[in-house]
Formats: C-alpha cells, sequence, structure tokens
C-alpha cells in the first residue's frame, strides 16, 4: 500500500520542462527532504505551497535516489491541463492524462523499418553509451530513443536523456505503452518504433526501460525480459536488431557478473530462427561468450576508447553508482552496440 505525508515547498531546487525538484518540510524543525514534480500531472508548485507527497519507496529504499514524489498540490485545488487527444495513459488510476498519440492523429503510417539498426537496451545508462558510441562513428546520422514502460514513467525524470538531447546526440524521443512525455507518444512498442522511423526520419534506434528496473532476483521477474519483445518487434517489422549486453565485472551480484542472467533470460526467450546480432567488446575481459545463444559481433574496443568518445560529448554515465573505470565492461559492451549500430546505417 501507498505512504503520504504532507508538507510545505521550501525551496525550488531546479525546473525544466516537464519536472521540478524541490525541498519539503514535512514538520517544523525537521530537515526537509527533497521529491520531485511532474509537472504534466499536478502542475507547477511554488514555495509555501502545501503538497501532498507519496513516500512509498523512500521508505522502501527503493531506486528513486532518495526523492519522494509530490501526489498533488493543495494551494492549486482545481487543475486543468490540455492534452493532445483522447489517449490516456496511466489509465483507470486517479493520475490518468490525456497525452494524446501520434497515431490518433496521422492514422495509418508506414510499418516497414526499412532495414535500421534498433539497439536493444535492458537497462537506461546503456542508452548514453550507445549513443555516444553511435554519434562517434555516424556523426550525421539521426538517433532516436525509444522508451519503453518497464521502469520509469515519466521521461522528464531522465537528466541522461535531457542533456542527449540538448546536444543534439538524439533527433527525438517516443514514449510508448504507459511511459510518457517524449517528443511523440504512441500506444505500442511496434508503433513506437514505426514513428521513430517514419516521423522522426531516425536512421537508428535505441529502445530500452527509462530510469530504474524491476528485479525479483528470480529468472522471470524482472522487466529486462522485455528484451525479447524489443528483437521480436524489430524483425517484424523489418529492421535489424543489435542486442546490448548487459556486462559487468564489478556488480557485487554473482547473477549479474560477466554477462547478466538478464541478457541471457531475455535471450532465451527470442523465438528461433529470430535475427539479431549480439554486440560484444573484442578486448579480453574474462566474459564467457559461450554461454550466448547466437553468435557475437565482435567490435575492437578499449578502456581508453570509451572514456574518450563520453569525454567527448560530456557526458558523465555511471551505472548503479559505477564509472567506467570502476565497471569498465559495462561500458564497453554498450558501446560496442552503439559501434555495430552505426557501421549498419545504409
Amino acid at each position: 500500500m501507498p505512504s503520504f505525508r504532507s508538507g510545505v515547498v521550501c525551496e525550488i531546487l531546479s525546473e525544466r520542462t516537464g519536472l521540478q525538484r524541490v525541498l519539503v518540510r514535512f514538520a517544523a524543525g525537521v530537515a526537509p527532504q527533497r521529491a520531485y514534480n511532474l509537472t504534466e500531472l499536478t502542475g507547477a508548485v511554488a514555495l509555501g505551497d502545501e503538497v501532498v507527497c507519496n513516500t512509498t519507496a523512500v521508505q522502501l529504499g527503493l531506486g528513486t535516489g532518495g526523492w519522494h514524489v509530490v501526489h498533488w498540490n493543495l494551494a492549486n485545488p482545481n487543475l486543468t491541463v490540455p492534452g493532445d487527444g483522447h489517449i490516456m495513459k496511466l489509465r483507470y488510476t486517479s493520475l490518468q492524462t490525456n497525452t494524446g498519440s501520434v497515431e490518433e492523429h496521422l492514422g495509418e503510417i508506414a510499418t516497414d523499418l526499412g532495414g535500421v539498426p534498433v539497439v536493444g537496451c535492458t537497462l537506461h545508462s546503456q542508452v548514453g553509451v550507445v549513443a555516444a558510441a553511435f554519434a562517434t562513428r555516424r556523426p550525421d546520422a539521426r538517433l532516436a530513443y525509444v522508451m519503453t514502460d518497464a521502469a520509469a514513467l515519466p521521461l522528464a525524470l531522465s537528466d541522461l536523456v535531457h542533456q542527449l538531447v540538448g546536444q543534439g546526440l538524439l533527433c527525438g524521443t517516443v514514449t510508448v505503452g504507459h511511459a510518457f512525455g517524449g517528443t511523440k507518444e504512441a500506444v505500442t512498442l511496434a508503433s513506437g518504433l514505426a514513428l521513430a522511423r517514419s516521423v522522426l526520419r531516425a536512421d537508428a534506434i535505441v529502445v530500452g526501460m527509462g530510469p530504474g528496473v524491476v528485479g525479483t532476483g528470480t529468472t522471470l521477474g524482472h522487466t529486462a525480459l522485455e528484451l525479447a519483445e524489443i528483437v521480436h518487434a524489430t524483425a517484424t517489422l523489418g529492421g535489424r536488431a543489435v542486442v546490448c549486453l548487459r556486462v559487468s565485472q564489478a556488480d557485487p551480484r554473482e547473477r549479474h557478473r560477466g554477462v547478466s542472467h538478464h541478457s541471457l533470460t531475455a535471450l532465451a526467450h527470442v523465438r528461433p530462427g529470430t535475427p539479431y546480432l549480439v554486440a560484444v567488446a573484442d578486448e579480453h575481459s574474462g566474459v564467457d561468450l559461450a554461454v550466448l545463444p547466437s553468435a557475437a559481433t565482435r567490435v575492437d574496443i578499449s578502456v581508453g576508447d570509451v572514456d574518450a568518445l563520453l569525454a567527448a560529448q560530456s557526458l558523465g554515465i555511471t551505472t548503479m553508482g559505477r564509472n567506467v573505470d570502476q565497471d569498465t565492461d559495462f561500458f564497453r559492451f554498450a558501446a560496442a552496440a552503439g559501434f555495430v549500430a552505426a557501421s549498419m546505417v545504409r
């Protein structure tokens, strides 16, 4: 069950389209705590506003990074935020919102991806490394990001995507399913891929969940399993799937060391005969590649290469709090996927 507390906004930490970060004081004499406010759902808040915050994730110690979520602004009891159509996301909840969708405005669009490479990721941090590597090899090409609803639903929450778009490393974004806030809204993953190609005019696409990932330590109980769906949808629509492996030598959990069980389980659920490529960093890493269910496409890439491409784009990406020096293979394998996709652009 959720937990809620009311408090007063005592400081605005930062603001951008769709997102405010604030400090909320829940009781006199108690230090204020951090919260973020999704303005597309709740409107903007101001200093002195009394707000109700969902405190559940912080109380459970989950991956919100210590941030509560503003649920409602009591200083603004009436709110109307015009939508862009009649398609609802977060359907049948008290926060359902009419985001609209490209499909309802454009009707039928081209469904053939025309052989564009589609990189499937299982962690949000991989998206930034893929984008940086792709831009290094093909600065003239357009890369779009399709964000699924397997983790965070609001795209506005992603500092990484905000930076990638601002620096021109992404030509646009599509949020699919119940994810929302992209350049374009789509109803399904398949439709999102088609929109990225035909509307955003992407030469390549990177697909994956937003910040966060749901995992239980069990074989099937994790949202990274959606990688199989990404591969299937890509193949069905005439794209060329490139798998970005989750690899680590630094993760303290055995199931994520070497090639993560998230990647292996997802690939095990790809239907036999479905075409896809697995991008592999070729420098020796001690990773047992014999566990892969498909032949790998090898890319010669060193730690120095990854450092250089991230520095060139001023990207300070971390994964689970670890940087490229602390979790080298994670970054090398993600960069390899970006390089492979770049080499496939026609």
